[in-house]
């Protein structure tokens, strides 16, 4: 054992980590469905040639964009007392994020060679199957590089779940160092751990990107 640090407080403290990941990593994949999901009916509901349904959505997502993510949370919390904090973290990330994830749909939308269009049009096409078979297959797959940074974003933001008191690794590893005054372990192997996760991952991202440019 050194001054600084000490590998018995490390071995103790880690199931507690290892159990707030879980909570961690399902937060963002939950909240990523939620993202994804949403985020693609902002961005066709933006398309739309009506004002009063365009002007009213565009005040909400720059709305939630321009409001700390912290504060979403624990109004909400505050606001749904019967609800489970977790799953008002599920929400609020998925909502938060989708607001971001309609910006790279549209983007991908818009990305779709012109042509595209034009056949569609020209085989008489339903606007429907003109959408679902042509325009998103092509507009998704642009936007996967997008989303993946999006993931990794909202995957190293779910410590702020600690102010609506789910226990995860930042919580937990405040927690044990609550009841033994030792922080440097715990808080040091939840940056590892995060980096063990966000790395690789970000690398995935990066090499999809690259194949898909």
């Amino acid at each position: 054992m050194s001054d600084i640090w000490d590998w018995e407080i490390a071995w103790d403290v880690l199931p507690e980590l290892l159990r707030g990941l879980v909570v961690t990593i399902e937060a963002t994949v939950v909240g990523m469905v939620i993202a994804s999901i949403l985020g693609l009916v902002i961005a066709l509901a933006m398309r739309t040639p009506t004002r009063w349904v365009r002007g009213p959505l565009r005040l909400v997502v720059d709305f939630i964009r321009m409001t700390p993510l912290l504060v979403q949370l624990v109004f909400v919390w505050l606001l749904l007392v019967d609800v489970p904090p977790l799953v008002i973290g599920f929400g609020v990330l998925g909502v938060h994020y989708a607001t971001y994830m309609s910006e790279v749909y549209r983007a991908g939308i818009e990305a779709v060679p012109p042509g595209q269009w034009e056949a569609a049009k020209a085989l008489n096409l339903p606007r429907s199957r003109t959408w679902l078979a042509i325009i998103l297959p092509q507009a998704i797959r642009k936007t996967l590089p997008g989303l993946g940074n999006y993931a990794v974003s909202m995957f190293k933001e779910t410590p702020f779940l600690f102010a609506i008191t789910v226990v995860e690794m930042y919580s937990a590893a405040q927690a044990y160092g609550a009841l033994t005054y030792s922080y440097i372990e715990p808080i040091t192997m939840v940056g590892l751990l995060f980096l063990l996760v966000s790395y690789p991952t970000s690398l995935l991202v990066r090499r999809m990107e690259t194949r898909l440019a």
